[in-house]
């Protein structure tokens, strides 16, 4: 695996840290701003809203940029809104920053994930994009708790202060070992590009997305005060169990990210039914401290079991887009990442209580489960859509060198894929294929 593509992973656990370390300090937050929890947990929403909105976009603005002087900006712009949310006077400026933080925080990511996968072989995607998760992962069992835990010692700005200086440790490393990438030799093709929304297979994927991490992230978002409110925990607790759901991504990621290669569907199916499942029995056990701390630990693993198949599905399918590919994967995660915690604040705010949210997600991963189900349907009858029969008449192919021809792995994947579960598309991918080196721009 290039170094290069560590560094990427080392970048995202800055980003993962501040993304999802507000969980543990949605208390301290809304005692010091004077709101109410759920009203604090739109913080989490506004990051995620700002992901949906900045990926595309993002992918689109930067198309004639340099790759690595895009991803020096977009790391600097977020660890400069790390510093104003930690010197955010009030609830307003405290939103400003997470949605300003969430934009840089969508366009590397949309970046990034385009040059990880680009830089790998054909069956190594999953893996590359296992490294990038990982460091997702590893926010999840060091970034959130540490944060959680200064937020309890020092207060909740200086969670705000450590990513800050996180982000120029990843700015660093961003400028010293990612090389520098050619801009590509043909226009990108945007409005072809765009065909891709045009197929089901691309909308069930980002449903698909959506649900699976929103249903998670429903109740992960308000698990600080199931712990102590519910559950009965000390405040001390709460770092722990945060960390304990990170251990369970860490693992969840490494051994999804190694099965997902040869059994994307098993994978997506087995991981949704079981974070469905968790999440049932989350809701049935809240009052009980030793279930809500195990449930928590496979919440974890399950969530992110799914998750190297779940972006690996959609670059797949969305292969005809190089530009949107990343932009898109990020998008549809990061819908689930606002959906969750707003569902998870409206049954709290409609007096359901805590154990709600638990409810709430177990309802979005089990449409999931239905939306995986009929995808496979899709996947194994083997019908083309309009897009893929399109993408193969008259177009050449040839762009260029370096990253742009890697383009063409995403449906190469696919056929190994359905190679291994007996659900070959040869010639509709290959002509996929075709489109996709024509439209590369990660040259």
């Amino acid at each position: 695996m290039p170094v290069a593509v560590y560094i990427l992973g080392l970048s995202v656990f800055a980003l993962g840290t501040s993304e999802f370390m507000l969980s543990g300090l949605l208390p301290p937050i809304a005692d010091d701003m004077g709101v109410t929890i759920p009203q604090a947990g739109l913080l989490i929403s506004a990051f995620a809203i700002g992901m949906v909105v900045g990926a595309p976009l993002l992918a689109v603005a930067t198309l004639r940029l340099p790759r690595r002087t895009t991803l020096i900006a977009l790391i600097s712009v977020f660890g400069l809104g790390q510093i104003a949310g930690a010197l955010a006077p009030n609830y307003a400026l405290l939103f400003t920053s997470r949605v300003v933080s969430a934009l840089a925080c969508a366009g590397f990511w949309a970046v990034g994930a385009s040059v990880a996968i680009a830089m790998v072989p054909v069956t190594s995607r999953a893996r590359a994009m296992a490294v990038m998760i990982g460091g997702l992962s590893i926010a999840n069992v060091l970034g959130v708790p540490a944060g959680a835990f200064l937020g309890e010692s020092l207060g909740w700005r200086s969670a705000f202060w450590a990513v800050a200086v996180m982000s120029a440790v990843a700015l660093v490393g961003v400028v010293t070992l990612i090389p520098r990438i050619p801009l590509p030799d043909t226009r990108p093709r945007l409005r072809r590009e765009l065909a891709i929304y045009r197929d089901r297979q691309v909308w069930l994927s980002i449903v698909i997305t959506a649900l699976a991490a929103g249903g998670v992230f429903c109740v992960f978002s308000y698990l600080a005060p199931l712990l102590t409110d519910v559950a009965g925990l000390p405040d001390g607790w709460v770092p722990g169990v945060l960390g304990l759901f990170g251990l369970g991504a860490l693992i969840g990621t490494a051994v999804g990210g190694r099965v997902a290669d040869a059994h994307l569907f098993g994978v997506l199916l087995s991981g949704a039914s079981a974070s469905t499942v968790f999440l049932v029995l989350l809701a049935l056990t809240a009052h009980n401290p030793v279930a809500v701390v195990v449930l928590s630990f496979l919440l974890g693993l399950s969530a992110f079991f799914t998750a190297p198949a779940l972006n690996a599905r959609l670059f797949n399918v969305a292969g005809a887009a190089p530009t949107l590919a990343g932009a898109t994967t990020t998008a549809a995660f990061n819908l689930g990442n606002t959906s969750g915690p707003w569902l998870g604040g409206t049954v709290i705010d409609g007096g359901f209580g805590f154990t709600a949210p638990a409810w709430a997600g177990a309802g979005m991963t089990a449409v999931a489960i239905v939306a995986i189900a009929v995808s496979l349907r899709f996947h194994r009858r083997g019908t083309p859509s309009l897009v893929v029969a399109k993408a193969g008449v008259g177009v050449g192919v040839g762009v260029g060198a370096g990253f742009g021809s890697a383009s063409a792995s995403v449906p190469a994947q696919g056929q190994a894929q359905g190679r291994t579960q007996g659900q070959g598309q040869t010639q509709r991918e290959a002509a996929l294929s075709t489109e996709g080196c024509a439209l590369s721009t990660e040259a």
